[in-house]
C-alpha cells in the first residue's frame, strides 16, 4: 500500500464521560467529526491516554457511553488503519475488551517507534522523571493486580459510581490546566532533557499535561505535548517531513 501521501495523527486527553453526559456527548461528536475528517489520509492514529475519564472492564460489563467514538475506531480498524491506545492515569484498567471489539493496539507503557524515518518517544506522560512521589505510589496501587481484583468484586453500579466521582474530582479533568511553568519547573521538559542525553529521538510526544506545547530541546529534537479536547481541541499531525500541532 502506498503511504507516501498519508499522515500519522496523534491526540490525547479526550476525558470522555466528564464532567457529565451532555458535555461529554458534545465533545464526543466533535472528536468523531475530526476522525471523519482525517479518515481519507490517516496512515496510523496514536491516542496517548486519558481517552476516557474513567474506564474499568468488569468480566461482563463496561462503563456506558462513548458509543459513537468506539464505533468509529472499530471502523478505522476494519479498514486496516492501525489505532494505538496508550494507558493514561484515568483509563489504565483496560484488560482486552477494547482490543477485541475495536481492534485498538494497546500500550501499557511508553513506546519507541520509527515513523516515516523519524524516531519517536510516545507516552501518556504521567509520573515521568523524579518527584511526584505520592502520585507514583498511587499509580502502583491502581496497577496492582490484587487491587484490581478487589475492585472488580464491587458491584458495577457502586464501583463505577465511586470511581467516576473520584475521577471527576481530579484537578486535571475539571479545571483549566496551569500554563507553561518554564523549563525548570515542567516535569515533562526535565524528563525529556535527561532522556535526550541517553537516547536519540527526533520527537518526544506526550499527553497528560492538557497544555499544548511545542518546543525545541535542541536544534534537532522537539518536545510536543498534545494538549486536550476539553478546552484546547488540539492534535498532532506528521507527514514525514514536519510535525504540526493543530487545533480542531
Amino acid at each position: 500500500m502506498d503511504t507516501g501521501n498519508k499522515k500519522i495523527y496523534f491526540a490525547s486527553d479526550f476525558h470522555l464521560g466528564a464532567p457529565n453526559y451532555e458535555e461529554s456527548l458534545e465533545r464526543e461528536k466533535k472528536i468523531v467529526d475530526w476522525l471523519n475528517h482525517i479518515e481519507s489520509d490517516v496512515e496510523e492514529l496514536y491516542l496517548l491516554g486519558d481517552i476516557f475519564d474513567f474506564w474499568f472492564e468488569y468480566k461482563h460489563t463496561i462503563p456506558k457511553g462513548s458509543t459513537r467514538f468506539l464505533g468509529k475506531i472499530a471502523e478505522f480498524s476494519d479498514k486496516g488503519i492501525p489505532v494505538h491506545l496508550f494507558a493514561g492515569n484515568h483509563d489504565m484498567w483496560i484488560f482486552g475488551y477494547l482490543q477485541k471489539e475495536t481492534g485498538m493496539i494497546y500500550h501499557k507503557k511508553s513506546l519507541s517507534a520509527t515513523l516515516k524515518g523519524k524516531r519517536f518517544f510516545l507516552a501518556h506522560g504521567d509520573g515521568l522523571g523524579p518527584g511526584d512521589t505520592s502520585y507514583k505510589i498511587l499509580k502502583k496501587i491502581f496497577r496492582n493486580k490484587l487491587a484490581q481484583w478487589l475492585f472488580a468484586r464491587i458491584h458495577p453500579n457502586l464501583g463505577i459510581t465511586i470511581a467516576r466521582k473520584w475521577s471527576h474530582s481530579s484537578r486535571i479533568a475539571n479545571e483549566e490546566s496551569p500554563k507553561f511553568q518554564g523549563e525548570e519547573k515542567e516535569l515533562q521538559v526535565k524528563y525529556v532533557k535527561e532522556l535526550a542525553k541517553k537516547e536519540n529521538y527526533d520527537y518526544y510526544v506526550l499527553g497528560h499535561r492538557h497544555e499544548p506545547i511545542d518546543m525545541k530541546i535542541d536544534r534537532n529534537i522537539r518536545y510536543i505535548n498534545l494538549g486536550d479536547w476539553i478546552t484546547n481541541f488540539t492534535y498532532g499531525e506528521f507527514d514525514g517531513n514536519e510535525f504540526s500541532l493543530k487545533n480542531w
